[in-house]
């Protein structure tokens, strides 16, 4: 009795040293999603009301969590069952992510001032208008949260997917709060910039009110340029989901970067963007297409 409880804590550390080593492995590989999981949900939240903004990260978050707890599952399945059918739907993830950074384009450039034509006359539709696009934010940061997470997830079940299904699910699960508790928080944190600036600068010392200053006068800033980032991101994450799918593609421009030596991961990061946004205004613009046929034909 007492041998058999030894064997079985044994095995259990076995495990959770396993867990704990693959899920080193894995935050590594995944590091770079990190980034722009961070870049794209931020940018969700720029231009929601500023006593809407932790609300909204913790919807999204909350939504994110389901996602994981309904993508984990599916993927160890999905691996048992079918694992050929992994690389075409994260290759599909990856297009929607292109079309998705193409459309906000053309939609900034169709509207460029979209944002600025709210009647100050209307204040309960201004109040409708503002829920209706808070909805809309979480509704797109969750959706392309489910994108994110999924190639997080595939990514991590490539690198333990020889191991046994409870180190597979343990990793899996391991990563994917990891990943949900690094992202929001640090989201949560971005947006409420502004207010420990002005927090600071109600300070009685000198050095907190002009650091104060400082943050009030670069969170606008910072948030702009997640905007752009988060745009951009859409474009490298899909664009290297669709490189990574197309193996010849891939090797074929590592050996023409080869010669670049320090500058190939700067080159190999450009090609991603290049094919996302390639990618993404082919699909923009089918979809544009089918619309117009489909209006004519109405």
């Amino acid at each position: 009795m007492a041998s058999s409880l030894l064997l079985l804590l044994d095995d259990i550390a076995s495990v959770l040293d396993d867990v704990s080593a693959m899920t080193k492995v894995a935050a590594k590989k995944t590091a770079g999603v990190l980034g722009d999981d961070l870049a794209l949900n931020a940018k969700q939240v720029t231009g929601v009301a500023a006593d809407r903004e932790l609300p909204v990260v913790w919807q999204v978050a909350m939504g994110s969590l389901l996602n994981k707890a309904l993508l984990v599952p599916a993927a160890l399945l999905l691996n048992w069952l079918l694992p050929a059918a992994v690389l075409p739907l994260l290759m599909a993830g990856g297009l929607y992510l292109c079309y998705e950074g193409a459309e906000k384009i053309l939609h900034r450039l169709c509207h460029p001032q979209a944002d600025a034509h709210h009647s100050k006359n209307e204040p309960a539709t201004t109040v409708a208008r503002l829920a209706t696009l808070e909805r809309m934010r979480i509704r797109g940061a969750i959706r392309t949260d489910f994108i994110l997470s999924a190639e997080i997830i595939v990514i991590t079940l490539g690198i333990v997917a020889s191991r046994p299904i409870l180190v597979q699910l343990g990793v899996l699960v391991t990563i994917s709060l990891a990943m949900t508790v690094g992202v929001y928080g640090l989201v949560a944190a971005i947006v409420k910039l502004d207010d420990a600036g002005l927090w600071l600068m109600s300070q009685p010392a000198a050095l907190a009110r002009a650091l104060g200053r400082g943050i009030v006068a670069t969170a606008p800033w910072l948030m702009r340029l997640l905007t752009v980032a988060g745009t951009a991101a859409m474009f490298l994450v899909g664009g290297g989901i669709l490189l990574h799918g197309v193996p010849a593609w891939h090797h074929a421009i590592e050996e023409s970067l080869h010669g670049l030596a320090d500058y190939a991961a700067l080159g190999m990061l450009v090609a991603n963007g290049l094919t996302g946004l390639f990618a993404g205004c082919l699909v923009l613009a089918t979809i544009q297409a089918g619309r117009a046929l489909l209006v004519r034909a109405g």
